[in-house]
């Protein structure tokens, strides 16, 4: 089994309030869980109106199936999604057996 995740370092666009950012956030996380079928989550910077850390996992039984889904992700955040811009996307793959 392989479990894979990624954070996003995640630059909103002209938002003005928590209620604004929410609002970015919510649909931009359901789509990532719908489009990757992971484990999505805001994880981080809860308190700013313009940044925001997305969290998500994905496990599978090989390496490159869990590789190709957080590929996936990262490209759908940098290329459709104009309202934000993806800053950064730190990663980690661990095997069941380390």
């Amino acid at each position: 089994m392989w479990i894979g995740w990624v954070e996003f370092d995640v630059l909103l666009g002209d938002v003005r309030s928590l209620k604004e950012k929410r609002s970015v956030i919510r649909p931009l996380i359901a789509d990532l869980s719908r489009r990757t079928e992971a484990a999505v989550a805001e994880v981080g910077e809860h308190d700013l109106h313009r940044r925001t850390t997305i969290g998500m996992s994905v496990v599978g039984a090989d390496a490159t199936h869990v590789r190709d889904v957080l590929d996936r992700a990262e490209r759908m955040l940098a290329e459709e999604h104009p309202e934000i811009t993806l800053l950064s996307a730190r990663r980690g793959l661990r095997s069941s057996e380390d």
